[in-house]
């Protein structure tokens, strides 16, 4: 649930077509709820571990080796066959990289199928109780009553916020306050 990178901007329709074959397929055996838990799970352990983002994003490591580590976390993780098949076939089709976007379209989905609205907050240090709490409060004074915070740290921002909900984009960061007073001054010299 996703990332310090983008999460489908360069693949969004592939995200989608993995997300909804996998929604598809989890629903078709009566395992969905289960298949969503481990999922969510799993856009966790990829924005914990770096390593697992390595693993994930180099073009170095070969393919059968990145898939038979990747299947081998996840059974230490306890994670399901569905999702562990799903990976391997994510991982056979040589679309790992793709896969921190396809968790996230899968979230999306379900929250759309769910009628939640999924938040993506990105911020530069992970947020705190509080202020998640205030950050839900204000999400809901703004109309966004089922909301789905999904949470990423990207410590380039400096300081600040960036809230997408759906096309909707608010960012509040201290990285493009600065861009915009850079901008600005450009124009005023």
């Amino acid at each position: 649930m996703a990332s310090g990178g983008s999460t489908t901007s360069s693949g969004g329709g592939l995200a989608d077509r993995y997300a909804s074959a996998l929604y598809a397929h989890a629903e078709d055996v009566h395992a969905l709820d289960a298949v969503v838990g481990e999922m969510d799970a799993l856009g966790r352990l990829i924005e914990e571990s770096a390593d697992l983002r390595r693993l994930l994003e180099s073009p170095l490591i070969d393919v059968a080796t990145a898939a038979k580590a990747l299947r081998a976390a996840l059974a230490g993780h306890g994670f399901g066959k569905i999702v562990q098949d799903f990976t391997g076939v994510v991982a056979a089709n040589r679309r790992l990289g793709a896969l921190r976007g396809i968790v996230a379209a899968f979230a999306a989905l379900v929250a759309a199928k769910r009628g939640v609205v999924v938040a993506d907050v990105t911020a530069a240090h992970p947020l705190t109780d509080l202020q998640e709490q205030q950050l839900r409060a204000r999400l809901i004074e703004a109309g966004y009553s089922n909301v789905n915070i999904i949470k990423r740290v990207d410590p380039a921002l400096l300081g600040g916020l960036v809230v997408k909900i759906g096309a909707r984009l608010y960012d509040t960061s201290l990285k493009s306050r600065l861009q915009r007073l850079q901008y600005a001054m450009k124009g005023a010299a």
